[in-house]
C-alpha cells in the first residue's frame, strides 16, 4: 500500500514571535482559518518551562503531556511532515532560550507581532505578575536583528493595527510572507479550538468569545502605577521595532540636506548618544516655557572658532536669567570636545548648544548639544521681506525691561513669526524692525548694509550682539573701511550698494535682493567680497584646538 503523498510533503513553516497578551492568539485562529495551513500553539512552551523552572497552575500536566526536549520539539514537532502547504506557529519570544538549534531561525518564514506594554502588562497582569523576562521585548528586539544579519528581515505588525485595519494588516503580511491571502482569515467561530494548548482556560477566555478581530476600546484601561518600572523599560525595545511596522512614519525623518547627519551622536545631560535616542523631557523647562539659552559654533581645520566668545555670552545669558547649577566651562568644553571627537567631525561642522533650566522642578541645568557636517555657506545668497509692513506689533521685539535682547535665549516666536512672513513671501529671511521702526535684524542673523564704501550696522539695542556681528565690525576697522553703528531705516537697506547679513551658519551671507528691489548690481558687492576674504582667513588661523587632532 502506497502512503499518501500528502502525510510526507514538506511543510513551509511560518513562525509568529510575539509577546504575551499581544493578539497572538487571534492571529493563530485567522491563519487556522486557511485550507491550506495548520497551526501549533506554542509549541515550545514545556521546553520554557522545564529550563527556567517557571510556576504556572498548570506546569505539572503540561510537562507530563507535552515533549519538553526543544530541540527534539524542532526537529520532529514544528518541522515534521504535514497535509498542509503552511504550518503557522505561535511563538512567545521568551520562549526561545539559549541551546536551541539554529533550525529554528535559518528555516522557515518568520513575522514578529508587537503591542504596546502599557496594554501588553495591564491585560497580563489581570492574569499573572509580569516580568520583563516574559514579556519578551528584549527577545523580540534580538530576534529581528538576528533575522536581519541573515538577510531574512521579518515583517512587523502591530496589533492596534491589525484591528483597525484586519484585511489590510494581513494581506500585507501574507504579501511580505509570500503567500496568497484569503478571505476567511477574518472570521472564525466562538470557543475553544481543538489546536488551543492546555492552558487556555487560563489565558484564552476573551480570544474564545471573539469571531474576528474587533476594534481596539476607544478608552483605555487605567495603569497600575506597580508597573511603572517595567513600562519604562519595555517602552522604548517596542518602539524600536515599531518603526519597522509597515507603512509606518513613527519614525520617518525629513531628508536631509547633508546625508551623513542621518547618523549624528548627541550630548544630552552628561551622556553621548544616538540621534535618535537624544530625547529632552516634556517637563524640560524649554518644552514648557522656552525656558533655555544657546549657542552656535562653527569649526575649521580642527579648532572651534570664537569659543570664548560663545561661552561667555552662554554663561552671561544663563546668569541674566539666574539659572542655577550650571555646568562648569570646563564641563562644558570637554562635552563639546568630547561630541566632536566621537562624530570625528573636525572641519566644516557646525555646533548647537543649549543650556536649559531642567526639568520644572528646580533640577539642575540641563546641557545638550549636537553637531552637524555643514553646507557650503559661501553659496548661501538671500532675498530679503521687511516683515509686517502693515503692522509692526508682531515682530518687534519685547521693550528691554521685559526680555533683553542681550540674552540669547530659546523664546523666538517673533522671529518665527517673521520667518512665516518671508515664507509666505518666498523670501529667505525677514528684516525686523524696532519699536520705531527702524531696521534691527533678521529672524535669524544681523544685518549690514554698504553704501559708498562706508559699513553701517544697526545698534544692538534691539538686536543680538552676535559674536559673528561682532567680529565683522572688528574686520571692517582692520580693513580700514568705515564702520559705523547707527539708526537705519527701511529705506536705507532698500538703496544700500550692498546688503550682507551675518551668523555662525552662514557667516558673511550677501543679500542680493530686499522687499523686491535688487540690491546694488545683484551681484556678491567689492566690500562685502573682502570682507567674506577676511573673515575666512581668520578663522584658518584662529580658534580652540580639539584635543588629539592632527591635521592632514
Amino acid at each position: 500500500m502506497v502512503e499518501s503523498k500528502m502525510v510526507t510533503e514538506e511543510v513551509e513553516v511560518i513562525h509568529l514571535w510575539s509577546s504575551p497578551r499581544s493578539l497572538s492568539t487571534s492571529l493563530m485562529y485567522s491563519f487556522a482559518q486557511r485550507d491550506d495551513t495548520e497551526v501549533l500553539d506554542e509549541p515550545l512552551y514545556a521546553n520554557y518551562l522545564q529550563v527556567t523552572g517557571e510556576q504556572r497552575p498548570y506546569r505539572e500536566e503540561l510537562l507530563s503531556k507535552l515533549e519538553s526536549n526543544g530541540n527534539k520539539v524542532i526537529q520532529e514537532i514544528i518541522f515534521a511532515p504535514g497535509e498542509k502547504t503552511y504550518r503557522f506557529c505561535k511563538h512567545i519570544a521568551s520562549q526561545r532560550l539559549p541551546g536551541l538549534t539554529s533550525d529554528l531561525m535559518k528555516r522557515g518564514k518568520h513575522c514578529i507581532l508587537i503591542r504596546n506594554p502599557l496594554d501588553v502588562l495591564t491585560s497580563y497582569d489581570k492574569v499573572s505578575p509580569p516580568s520583563f523576562g516574559v514579556l519578551g521585548y528584549c527577545s523580540l528586539v534580538s530576534i529581528y536583528n538576528e533575522l536581519c544579519d541573515q538577510g531574512k528581515t521579518p515583517p512587523v505588525i502591530d496589533s492596534d493595527l491589525l484591528r483597525e485595519d484586519p484585511e489590510g494588516t494581513l494581506r500585507g503580511l501574507c504579501g511580505d510572507l509570500g503567500i496568497p491571502f484569503q478571505t476567511a482569515m477574518l472570521k472564525w467561530e466562538p470557543g475553544p479550538k481543538p489546536f488551543d494548548g492546555m492552558w487556555a482556560p487560563y489565558w484564552y477566555k476573551n480570544t474564545h468569545k471573539s469571531t474576528g478581530f474587533e476594534l481596539p476600546k476607544k478608552y483605555p484601561s487605567p495603569f497600575p502605577s506597580s508597573l511603572y518600572k517595567l513600562l519604562e523599560q519595555s517602552l522604548p525595545l517596542y518602539n524600536s521595532l515599531r518603526c519597522y511596522v509597515r507603512g509606518s512614519s513613527n519614525c520617518a525623518q525629513p531628508e536631509l540636506p547633508v546625508s551623513t547627519n542621518e547618523k549624528l551622536l548627541v550630548w544630552v545631560g552628561d551622556q553621548i548618544m544616538p540621534r535618535e535616542s537624544a530625547k529632552v523631557s516634556v517637563f524640560d523647562s524649554i518644552v514648557q516655557g522656552g525656558d533655555g539659552v544657546w549657542e552656535g559654533l562653527r569649526i575649521y581645520n580642527g579648532k572651534i572658532f570664537k569659543l570664548e566668545e560663545h561661552l561667555d555670552r552662554l554663561f552671561d545669558s544663563a546668569k541674566a536669567l539666574a539659572f542655577s547649577n550650571v555646568p562648569t566651562r570646563k564641563q562644558v568644553k570637554e562635552a563639546i570636545f568630547k561630541t566632536l571627537i566621537r562624530n570625528e567631525m573636525f572641519n566644516d561642522a557646525h555646533i548647537r548648544l543649549t543650556l536649559t533650566r531642567g526639568k520644572k522642578v528646580c533640577q539642575p541645568s540641563h546641557l545638550f548639544l549636537f553637531v552637524f557636517n555643514d553646507m557650503n555657506s559661501n553659496d548661501f545668497r538671500f532675498q530679503l521681506i521687511c516683515a509686517g509692513n502693515t503692522s509692526l506689533s508682531h515682530n518687534c521685539y519685547f521693550i528691554l525691561q521685559n526680555l533683553d535682547s542681550k540674552i540669547h535665549h530659546n523664546n523666538l516666536l517673533n522671529n518665527i513669526l517673521s520667518k512665516i512672513e518671508g515664507n509666505n513671501a518666498h523670501a529667505d529671511d525677514a528684516i525686523m524692525l524696532d519699536k520705531d521702526g527702524y531696521v534691527s535684524e533678521t529672524n535669524a542673523t544681523n544685518i549690514f548694509l554698504v553704501k559708498k564704501g562706508c559699513v553701517a550696522t544697526p545698534h544692538s539695542d534691539y538686536c543680538l550682539p552676535g559674536v559673528t556681528r561682532a567680529t565683522v565690525i572688528d574686520l571692517a576697522v582692520n580693513e580700514n573701511l568705515v564702520m559705523v553703528e547707527r539708526r537705519i531705516s527701511l529705506s536705507e537697506f532698500h538703496t544700500a550698494d550692498e546688503v550682507f547679513t551675518t551668523g555662525t551658519m552662514g557667516e558673511l551671507s550677501p543679500v542680493l535682493k530686499v522687499d523686491g528691489r535688487t540690491v546694488g548690481d545683484g551681484m556678491v558687492g567689492p566690500v562685502t567680497r573682502r570682507l567674506q576674504n577676511a573673515y575666512t582667513k581668520l578663522c584658518s588661523e584662529s580658534g580652540v584646538p580639539i584635543p588629539g587632532y592632527t591635521h592632514t
